[in-house]
């Protein structure tokens, strides 16, 4: 049996770990060609040629999202080799710690470059191909942090990431008569590699751990597969009549 996303190429950003990673992988296991980047060679190279159960190999390439360059280099690449993009998941993004006192100038540069600026770069490199093709689902990566709840010490990345949610409605507003359908999920804190960063970065982990778990009123912190399977759904043709949305998935914090 076919999968959900058999025939469709899809492109991610930050794929080496975390959710871009589980993104991969369920991707390739419905059938899509995935290219999987990333600016860590070596996280990302555990995925080259994996096919996630008897899914299509996946292609990975190391991509600093904030070259213009080097996206639009890989753009005209994925191009040539398989032919144009159906699915974009912009998934590369970073999480600040403080409030606006303790957040410099430099800080909120680059937590807008890296969480913004990479998403405006990487679909205006491979928007054009989509279009081109006849249409296409892009995805980006937002926060429950945002427009849609103020949280504590997350200043400046609830700041980028409810400008990705006014991004994502401004491209989904403009290409929507074009076949073109983007969206944005909203996660509510994901055990990944990085939030395990973050979490030892405090003087107490342990009770870091459980401050972090307690803002979820299921009692628990989501897993990658937890989100997956909303990425899949809006990669697929399930949800062709969807764009302009925000997904929550946060084990209930916007209740």
């Amino acid at each position: 049996m076919a999968g959900r996303l058999a025939g469709k190429t899809a492109l991610i950003t930050a794929a080496g770990q975390g959710i871009g990673r589980g993104a991969a992988l369920a991707f390739a296991r419905e059938g899509a060609q995935v290219w999987a980047t990333d600016v860590n060679a070596k996280t990302l190279a555990e995925l080259e040629g994996k096919d996630a159960v008897g899914g299509r190999p996946i292609r990975t390439r190391v991509l600093d999202v904030l070259d213009e360059a080097a996206i639009n280099k890989l753009a005209e690449e994925v191009a040539h080799l398989t032919g144009p993009i159906d699915i974009l998941f912009n998934c590369a993004g970073f999480v600040h710690h403080g409030t606006i006192l303790d957040c410099t100038p430099k800080d909120w540069d680059f937590s807008f470059n890296l969480n913004v600026k990479s998403m405006y770069f990487v679909t205006r490199a491979f928007l054009p191909g989509m279009l081109k093709k006849g249409g296409g689902s892009i995805i980006n990566m937002s926060s429950i942090a945002s427009s849609l709840k103020g949280l504590p010490n997350r200043f400046v990345y609830g700041a980028t990431k409810a400008a990705v949610i006014g991004l994502t409605k401004a491209i989904a507003a403009d290409y929507v008569k074009q076949g073109i359908r983007c969206n944005c999920v909203g996660p509510g804190t994901v055990d990944t590699p990085s939030l395990g960063e973050r979490i030892n970065a405090f003087a107490d982990p342990v009770q870091a751990r459980k401050d972090f778990v307690a803002r979820q009123p299921m009692g628990r912190l989501g897993s990658v597969e937890d989100i997956t399977g909303i990425l899949v759904f809006l990669a697929s043709d399930e949800s062709k009549f969807a764009t302009g949305n925000m997904y929550s998935i946060d084990g209930g914090m916007t209740i």
